[in-house]
């Protein structure tokens, strides 16, 4: 009886140890994604703009984007 209590206890603590390395894969890509933010803004821009999209200019940073949407808030009436 007490090896099947311990069989559970090991399945229970696996999914654990799973469930935390999620968590620190996704704090880590979002850090990535903070980081290097305006970069990734730019190369999307500069292969949007090879396609031949007229409108992918990059001219704000994107710390400006989100000082302006905190004081006006979010339109998605757009």
């Amino acid at each position: 009886m007490k090896m099947i209590v311990r069989r559970k206890e090991r399945k229970g603590q696996a999914i654990v140890e799973y469930i935390i390395i999620v968590v620190v894969i996704a704090i880590a890509a979002l850090a990535i994604i903070g980081i290097f933010s305006d970069r990734i803004r730019t190369l999307i821009a500069g292969a949007a703009s090879s396609l031949g999209a007229e409108d992918a200019k990059v001219d704000t940073k994107s710390t400006e984007i989100l000082k302006k949407m905190d004081a006006d808030g979010i339109d998605i009436s757009e």
